[in-house]
């Protein structure tokens, strides 16, 4: 029984222990951080689509796609680069939700095989992440299509 009371100090000094070393939490800050982060990507997005328009004459869904087509680019450019790494360190979940995160999932792991080459390496690799997103995703949408087709009309 004595042995039991010594055993739950130590563990109570233990968790006290624990909590002193523990990093504090900022969860303020890491979502305030996000929503910045997020909003500068989305903000990039709609500058992108707006140039597209008032430029280009694009009507709204090819700018869309444009600014889709771009934001990819850049996102897997600064993947590339090491920028994206560092940018989603700083603002954290803000840099994963856009479409740049998309970009970011499919070239982070074939970066990390490059030194294999380019077939072995980065292309055996490239949709380790994203691959099943996009295996479930055409095949959900054919599914309601399907249904939607047979059922609707």
């Amino acid at each position: 029984m004595n042995s039991n009371i010594g055993q739950k100090e130590k563990q109570k000094e233990y968790q006290k222990y624990v909590q002193q070393k523990m990093p504090k939490s900022h969860i303020v800050t890491n979502c305030a951080k996000a929503f910045v982060g997020g909003g500068l990507i989305c903000m990039l997005g709609q500058a992108i689509s707006d140039f597209a328009t008032n430029y280009y004459q694009l009507a709204k869904p090819d700018a869309a796609s444009f600014t889709a087509i771009v934001l990819v680019f850049l996102g897997a450019t600064l993947t590339g680069l090491g920028v994206y790494d560092d940018l989603g360190k700083f603002f954290g979940a803000g840099t994963i939700v856009p479409i740049t995160g998309f970009a970011n999932s499919i070239v982070s792991p074939a970066m990390e095989f490059k030194r294999e080459g380019y077939v072995l390496g980065i292309g055996a690799k490239l949709f380790i992440i994203a691959g099943p997103v996009l295996v479930y995703g055409i095949s959900s949408s054919i599914l309601v299509g399907l249904i939607s087709y047979m059922f609707v009309r």
